[in-house]
């Protein structure tokens, strides 16, 4: 079982501590960053709005992001991966013959 390490995390103007795997960190990282991002983005758009205001607009903004572009690449490269070593194979049986 992996060690969780803890993070202390910032979302809006509140502070939280969560534990995450080492490899996930940076990620988590990231996401906190354009979720800030966001944030201060839709305030200075809507103002006069409370925190909860904000951080509900970057929920519904991060909730329909079309398919999460990584998740798409990552498929898609296991794809040319799977088909290159078929390729390969192919390719090595033309050889040997």
């Amino acid at each position: 079982m992996a060690t969780l390490i803890p993070l202390n995390i910032l979302i809006g103007d509140r502070t939280y501590r969560i534990k995450v795997l080492p490899g996930d960190e940076e990620a988590v990282r990231s996401t906190l960053k354009t979720i800030n991002e966001k944030i201060l983005e839709f305030r200075s758009q809507y103002s006069g709005k409370d925190m909860q205001d904000y951080i509900s607009m970057v929920l519904i903004w991060y909730a329909t992001l079309p398919a999460n572009f990584k998740d798409e690449e990552m498929v898609n490269q296991k794809d040319v991966q799977k088909l290159l070593e078929k390729m390969e194979s192919q390719i090595n049986g033309f050889l040997q013959s």
